[in-house]
């Protein structure tokens, strides 16, 4: 009992230190006070200078659009990466395998550094397409690793059985095993997309001075708290109500997919009894 007492503790001690700090924005988000701690009344004042406020509403098209846009290259790279694998000899597997972890323990500052080099070095501008390559590298061993396993949760004989029926390779790829990973692509591109929207070091490093995402912006205004918007604090609560429906959707997605595959086994099992 005492045991139970003491992990419950220690989880909520965890939960307090990591949502408190949110919630207290979100809820000052709602008054107009300067200061966080003082209460002047409900009112939606920094929404309304939240959407009045140009250079946000840009940092926050810019982050969008190239989270979008790393996210919808690293699910088709990395889903067509991690369908590849699956599907060639054990030896060349392994080794794939492993090197697809290398960018998720590499250090996020190395990347950044190694690819700014590599674009200084062959005489490329920084700018959006030096941005979408770095997060597509961030990103798309997240995508390889959500893919993955429902690859191996598929039944390996499925596509050769399309194959023996007279479908084409191409056929056989887009309506057999794409549809039956299709919760893994759903779930990798989502984690793609929540990666690129706060990344902060990969954007510092490869970025135009003149093009602002959310992360540098924020971190500039920080720099002259004297300055400090406090519809940022509007801006706080939307990002976090965006990343709990990305939760919530995926969640939905995995809960949904489970449950169709426990039909599934279901009804085998009734026809053949």
């Amino acid at each position: 009992m005492v045991k139970k007492l003491l992990a419950r503790g220690y989880v909520l001690v965890l939960l307090l230190l990591v949502y408190l700090p949110i919630f207290i924005l979100i809820v000052f988000s709602f008054t107009d006070s300067s200061n966080v701690g003082v209460w002047n009344g409900f009112s939606f004042d920094l929404y309304v200078r939240l959407f009045q406020n140009e250079e946000a509403l840009t940092a926050l098209g810019n982050t969008l659009l190239l989270a979008v846009s790393s996210a919808l290259v690293s699910t088709v790279l990395g889903t067509l990466g991690a369908i590849g694998v699956f599907y060639s000899k054990k030896k060349f597997r392994k080794a794939m395998e492993m090197a697809s972890q290398l960018p998720i323990i590499n250090a996020e500052v190395v990347i950044a550094l190694s690819l700014a080099v590599l674009f200084v070095a062959v005489s490329i501008q920084r700018g959006f397409f030096t941005l979408l390559v770095g997060h597509v590298v961030l990103t798309i061993a997240f995508v390889f690793l959500s893919v993955k396993p429902k690859l191996q949760q598929m039944d390996p004989n499925t596509y050769e059985a399309a194959l023996d029926l007279g479908a084409t390779p191409n056929y056989a790829l887009t309506h057999v095993v794409i549809p039956e990973i299709l919760p893994g692509i759903l779930s990798g591109f989502m984690l793609a997309m929540t990666l690129s929207l706060d990344d902060f070091i990969i954007t510092t490093f490869l970025r135009n001075v003149e093009f602002e995402t959310l992360s540098t912006y924020v971190y500039a205004k920080l720099r002259n708290m004297s300055h400090f918007p406090h519809e940022l604090r509007a801006l706080t609560t939307l990002v976090f109500a965006f990343a709990i429906l990305i939760l919530v959707a995926n969640n939905y997605l995995s809960t949904k997919e489970a449950s169709r595959k426990a039909n599934a086994l279901l009804q085998k099992r009734r026809k053949q009894l």
